[in-house]
């Protein structure tokens, strides 16, 4: 009976040891099955999170390029392309032009005659921009070469080699021409664009930067568009500033360098219809009577009036703007710009005055007409500008 039992119990034993070895096994399996779960999951998040992070990389690359800024290579209006001059400037600086093409070769020599004529050793950077700025604002042109297309006339328009050859410009040759001389000069320079313009961005030795439009300025008797700060320049300007150095100089504004102390505000208009006599379309007022921020607005009174007392004059051919300018060490500046839209720009042409008469003379005996030929209106000739003039005569204040 106790052997019965005994074998009994040893099966039970067995049974048991069988079950615990199985549960083991079981439970061994599923941690395995765990195990694997865990490693296929960990890999699989692995590559989820290596895809995730090529993505943003991906985005962040193409976010990076959107924003960066392009300068040379850059088509404005699909048509007209900013292109580096650098290898002009620095064969300049370096006084060798081994490098160059023959056609850049020309292109330096037409800049050094400009140079020779317009600047002295002893100027400052400031009136070494002022000069060139006037210089090509005399005697560029707008608009393309010629009337009649030239054979091999690619670039005329918008290249410096091209301007300087032909003496007309569309805004990116003005801007390419002026950057260049300002290149030569060792001064840092950019130009700003947007699809359908294009203009400057200089840096002078305040450390600070300062947008130029010269093609804006062609062709007036004005300096609206020299010298602006970011915020004077968006009034008449769209561009994505977030790449360019921000302007935000006074001290080599014309309004800083140029203006004339009055007493007051009110002294203003007297010097304008003396300005519009003149043709002096510029002027800049500083005044004895220190402004505080409330009392600008009056020059909206200003502008607004003048323009009705011209239109009641028979004068509504003239536009009358403004500016505020705020200096740490002037105070408020009062800006004014006057435009005369019955005023016409000087014909294009690079010819001599004694062709150009002679055709004028030839288109005469054909036609039966009269017409003059004024060789002083040709751009093509020389126009050396003179220095920043004064302010206008003076004029007896109330």
């Amino acid at each position: 009976m106790d052997t019965n039992n005994e074998v009994a119990q040893s099966k039970k034993n067995v049974s048991i040891i069988i079950l615990v070895c199985l549960s083991i096994l079981i439970a061994i399996a599923s941690l395995v099955v765990v195990i694997i779960s865990f490693n296929a999951n960990a890999k699989a998040n692995k590559k989820t999170a290596r895809f995730i992070d090529d993505q943003l990389e991906r985005q962040a690359e193409q976010e990076e390029k959107e924003n960066e800024y392009v300068e040379d290579g850059f088509m404005v209006m699909d048509q007209y392309e900013i292109r580096s001059t650098t290898h002009i400037s620095d064969a300049y600086i370096s006084g060798d032009d081994s490098s160059l093409s023959a056609e850049d070769k020309e292109t330096l020599d037409l800049a050094k005659k400009v140079i020779d004529k317009v600047i002295k050793p002893d100027m400052t950077d400031f009136e070494k921009e002022f000069a060139i700025y006037k210089w090509i604002k005399t005697n560029i042109g707008h608009g393309t070469s010629t009337v009649v297309a030239l054979p091999n006339a690619e670039g005329n328009d918008f290249t410096p080699g091209g301007v300087l050859r032909t003496r007309n410009a569309v805004c990116v040759g003005y801007a390419t021409t002026f950057r260049m001389f300002m290149q030569m000069f060792g001064m840092e320079c950019h130009i700003v664009h947007n699809e359908s313009h294009s203009w400057d961005l200089l840096k002078l030795d305040d450390g600070e930067w300062y947008h130029i439009d010269i093609y804006s300025d062609a062709g007036t008797s004005g300096y609206k568009n020299f010298n602006m700060s970011d915020s004077i320049c968006r009034a008449g300007h769209e561009w994505d500033a977030s790449s360019l150095p921000e302007a935000k100089g006074t001290k080599y504004t014309l309004a800083v360098q140029k203006n004339k102390k009055i007493k007051n505000i009110y002294a203003v208009p007297k010097y304008i219809k003396k300005a519009i006599d003149k043709k002096d379309y510029s002027l800049y007022f500083s005044f004895e009577e220190k402004l505080k921020e409330e009392d600008l607005p009056v020059a909206d009174v200003l502008i607004t009036q003048i323009t009705s007392a011209l239109a009641m004059n028979g004068m509504d051919s003239y536009w009358i703007t403004g500016a505020w300018v705020d200096d740490k060490d002037t105070g408020y500046i009062l800006s004014v710009f006057i435009e005369d839209y019955n005023a016409t720009e000087a014909p294009a042409t690079n010819i001599s005055g004694e062709k150009g008469r002679k055709m004028t003379n030839a288109v005469n005996e054909a036609f039966g007409t009269a017409l003059e030929y004024d060789a002083q209106e040709v751009v093509g000739e020389e126009i050396v500008p003179e220095g920043i003039e004064g302010a206008g005569e003076e004029v007896e204040e109330n």
